[in-house]
């Protein structure tokens, strides 16, 4: 399955990486578990399993259960504050 992976603010200077087209493990078909997945990769990628960093799928936000399906778009960012 092929996804779209877009980082935003903070979390996108850490990884240096804005975007990334990744095709997907067998198995690998939620939001959690595409969280484990890049987190994986170690380093700064281990953010991405932090609770603190929220996801959008597809311009909505994500639950963890959130289910991925092939051509989705799935964002990372940290949290946002105003003020």
């Amino acid at each position: 399955m092929n996804v779209r992976i877009l980082y935003f603010a903070s979390l996108r200077e850490a990884l240096r990486c804005e975007s990334e087209q990744l095709t997907l493990p067998a198995g690998v078909t939620s939001i959690a578990q595409l969280r484990t997945e890049l987190g994986a990769r170690g380093g700064e990628w281990i953010r991405l399993v932090s609770p603190r960093i929220r996801a959008a799928r597809n311009q909505d936000l994500a639950s963890e259960t959130q289910a991925i399906s092939e051509g989705d778009e799935i964002a990372f960012f940290p949290p946002v504050t105003g003020g």
